[in-house]
């Protein structure tokens, strides 16, 4: 099966400091894919490259078999890439419909078409069996975090995308909101899209991911199926690079 989103040998550096190292990673349609690794890893920057928020340095982009440019996050936008980042970006003096189509809101002349705007949304929410918010009118500041995060998740889906990146989903939630917002996670790939789920709990990880790509130091360590690995194997990975077999050669 061809990846949806595959990058290779993608290098970054800020003045003198290399945080990528020829970093090659890729995410199928219809799965989740964990991208793991400690604090400093890469995680952010390898995201933000993919998003078109830093250039690289060096390596390809390939969109669905195809090496793409993506200049911008609208590049990105326009491919079917959506970046839930871990602060949702939602604006708590409005409601859920305008947040979901904030920066895009459809119009009927010079007025905004709001009939328009509350079906799409409302579609979007009952497409991902989304049952915790009561009203698409509430105002986001009354929301859970879990909610908020659903909220923002469903404003990635309803643009068409092919590819949702989730940065640390679950990190503010406590056990029953992280556990709502998983099953959504992996629902999102059950309709064919391509997650990625960038996680340091690795619970979650082996939850709802199909595969695991584990950063260390700026360099994929190892991207392998879940299935295959274990909690330990992993952990190794994260920590030293290696595991076995498995990662960097020394």
């Amino acid at each position: 099966m061809t990846p949806l989103l595959e990058v290779r040998g993608i290098d970054k550096s800020f003045g003198p400091v290399q945080v990528l190292h020829n970093v090659t990673f890729s995410a199928y349609p219809g799965e989740v894919t964990a991208l793991v690794g400690d604090n400093g890893a890469g995680k952010s920057t390898l995201v933000k490259c993919i998003g078109g928020i830093y250039p690289i340095d060096g390596g390809d982009i390939l969109f669905d078999g195809k090496p793409v440019q993506v200049h911008g996050p609208r590049d990105a936008g326009e491919l079917g890439i959506e970046i839930v980042y871990q602060d949702l970006a939602l604006c708590d003096n409005l409601d859920i419909v305008q947040n979901m189509f904030l920066g895009r809101e459809r119009r009927s002349g010079l007025v905004l078409d709001e009939a328009s705007m509350e079906e799409l949304a409302t579609q979007t929410l009952d497409g991902l069996s989304v049952r915790t918010v009561k009203s698409i009118r509430q105002q986001v500041s009354s929301l859970s975090g879990g909610q908020r995060q659903t909220v923002a998740i469903a404003k990635a889906v309803l643009w068409n995308s092919k590819v949702v990146i989730l940065d640390e989903p679950t990190a503010a939630l406590g056990v029953a909101q992280t556990a709502q917002v998983l099953e959504l996670v992996r629902r999102l790939a059950d309709t064919g899209l391509a997650v990625v789920l960038i996680s340091h709990n690795l619970n979650d990880v082996f939850a709802v991911s199909d595969q695991i790509a584990a950063l260390y130091l700026g360099k994929m360590a190892a991207q392998v199926r879940t299935a295959d690995v274990t909690h330990a194997q992993v952990v190794e990975l994260i920590t030293s690079g290696r595991s076995g077999d498995l990662g960097i050669a020394q």
